[in-house]
């Protein structure tokens, strides 16, 4: 393990937003995939409720229960000791009351190590974000398109063209700053739009199929792998081909494949991870990634129309 890894905390992101670097993060569920990211350099790893789907089998986030998710979570916290960790809240756990909240935010810290948790909504749960907060937990929200509770967008659909949605987004990240959350995610968003929202916040603002405007970028491991079959985001990039040949390469100089297994146990898919999630890392610092061939574009009427809205700022 890299035990010389100094963990990225709130007032580094802050500082690293200041300064327009990239944060890199990687949504991971096991121990492997975890030490891989670990290895890579990234800033942090969140324990997603897309595990439900890539690692367990259902077919969308929410059967993911609470005694899942922290399974995960203890899994990857022995994967990546030195790392920003957190967990998200699935489906169910903290809708209901604050109490409730509370307590399912605290397993999370107490079980599985978590240095913070996520979770979604912006003014519908500003109260329960508070609550958390307010018990000394770090909490990261989550707007946009919110796969929890997708059926009240008509499905997974791109937000934040719209001057209402775009609106509606912006003001559920003031609600979410005011009531205390460290971090906002952004998932499937034109950059534009991210980048309003990332601009008028004082917190930093991440994104998933955001663009190229926030202050940071996350990827599902399964899709930097090529991992998972029945579907990959629009957004993401499997690095698998960008480093092929390095693996090769690298197999093919061993003078004894069988010993550097034994000896490195780096001759086969652990390698291989490290090399694509190192990459992913290293392009998102040199903002490579994600570029415009990921980002989801925005008609010129429809961005003139945003720009025309009260909450628009140049």
């Amino acid at each position: 393990m890299a035990d010389s890894k100094v963990k990225i905390d709130i007032r580094k992101m802050r500082i690293m937003k200041r300064k327009k670097s990239q944060v890199a993060w990687i949504t991971s569920y096991d121990f492997p995939f975890s030490y891989v990211a670990e290895q890579a350099g990234v800033d942090m790893i969140l324990i997603g409720d897309s595990g439900g789907m890539v690692q367990l089998g259902y077919k969308t986030t929410n059967p993911v229960t609470m005694d899942e998710m922290i399974t995960m979570a203890k899994s990857v916290r022995k994967g990546a000791p030195n790392t920003f960790i957190i967990g998200d809240m699935p489906q169910g756990t903290y809708e209901v009351g604050e109490k409730e909240a509370v307590v399912n935010a605290l397993r999370f810290i107490k079980e599985a190590d978590c240095d913070a948790i996520k979770l979604e909504g912006g003014i519908r749960v500003a109260s329960k974000v508070k609550a958390i907060a307010d018990a000394g937990i770090l909490v990261m929200g989550h707007l946009g398109l919110t796969p929890q509770s997708s059926a009240s967008f008509g499905g997974y659909r791109v937000q934040g063209k719209t001057v209402k949605s775009f609106e509606n987004t912006l003001q559920d990240a003031f609600a979410l700053q005011k009531a205390g959350t460290f971090a906002v995610l952004l998932e499937a968003m034109p950059s534009e739009s991210a980048g309003q929202i990332t601009k008028q916040l004082d917190i930093p603002v991440y994104g998933i199929g955001a663009g190229t405007q926030v202050d940071g970028q996350l990827i599902i491991m399964h899709d930097l792998m090529g991992f998972y079959e029945p579907f990959r985001p629009y957004f993401a990039k499997c690095y698998i081909p960008d480093v092929i040949k390095e693996f090769e390469k690298k197999i093919s100089s061993a003078s004894d494949i069988r010993q550097m297994g034994i000896d490195e146990r780096n001759d086969g898919i652990l390698l291989l991870a490290k090399m694509a999630a190192t990459k992913y890392v290293q392009d998102v610092r040199n903002r490579k990634f994600p570029g415009e061939e990921y980002t989801y574009p925005i008609k010129d009427k429809w961005l003139e129309k945003l720009k025309k809205s009260k909450m628009w700022k140049e």
